[in-house]
């Protein structure tokens, strides 16, 4: 977060001329003597001091070298979206209401803020914009999962803070299908499932676990995507498989009904 128009106190000191010489690399001869003008006031230096702090040398190169170290303690204006001053991650459940609420902070005059959902703005009532501003998610479905939402000031939008949505909702596939195919053709079961957290496939036979034997079955999985291959269907291929996908919120099943039928190149033969 970027503090935007704020006070500042601030120490300064020159370095001595063993770190400027050692920091900076520069061969001893390359160093003079030149006033420096203005670096300590006058008035809080004795003749010695003057004497002694009025020149300092310097490469040639440079015109006058000034090494400065600052210790700065800067306040400035700030947002915090549900009392977090910093981005955050908000997890909730799938029909479930989200209320999110943006405030100024370090700022005692009238700030504009700014919501957005990922990169569109958010419209705004007019008096839900000033110093503080809320928006409501009612309700929260797995579409809103994973989606950013951001909060910044209207005069400096590096003033931000953003909430990623961390929706959690239970196995959802699609609805049951009948996959038809020939004799000696490879078939590919796909079941589409997403949930939050994810989860993992299972696939039945007839209400029996698959046995996956090799050169035959073959499964593939994504976060979304679960699919089993048959090589080469034959007619006991027939039957009813079952895609379960289970997480830690439920179970979702989809059942495809294939039907293996004849080669029909083989019976033009």
């Amino acid at each position: 977060m970027t503090p935007q128009q704020g006070s500042s106190n601030c120490s300064c000191f020159l370095a001595g001329l063993h770190t400027i010489k050692s920091a900076l690399g520069f061969p001893a001869e390359h160093f003079r003597e030149i006033p420096l003008v203005m670096m300590v006031p006058r008035h809080r230096l004795g003749s010695s001091e003057m004497a002694q702090k009025s020149s300092l040398a310097v490469p040639y190169a440079v015109p006058v070298l000034l090494v400065c170290f600052l210790a700065c303690v800067a306040t400035g204006v700030e947002l915090s979206v549900n009392n977090h001053a910093a981005d955050f991650t908000l997890s909730t459940s799938s029909g479930t209401p989200i209320s999110l609420s943006c405030l100024v902070q370090n700022s005692s005059k009238a700030e504009e803020l700014l919501w957005y959902r990922g990169d569109g703005q958010v419209d705004l009532k007019d008096g839900n914009k000033v110093n503080i501003s809320n928006i409501c998610i009612s309700p929260a479905t797995e579409t809103d999962n994973g989606v950013t939402f951001t909060c910044k000031l209207r005069r400096d939008q590096s003033v931000k803070v953003s909430v990623i949505l961390d929706v959690q909702f239970p196995p959802n596939v699609t609805e049951d299908e009948t996959v038809k195919a020939e004799e000696d053709k490879d078939v590919t079961l796909t079941c589409n499932a997403k949930s939050n957290p994810q989860g993992q496939a299972t696939w039945y036979k007839n209400d029996t676990i698959l046995t996956l034997q090799q050169n035959r079955y073959q499964v593939y999985q994504t976060s979304e995507v679960f699919q089993l291959s048959i090589t080469k269907v034959v007619k006991s291929d027939n039957g009813t498989y079952t895609c379960e996908v289970k997480s830690s919120l439920g179970t979702g099943r989809k059942n495809f009904h294939l039907i293996v039928e004849g080669n029909k190149a083989a019976a033009k033969q």
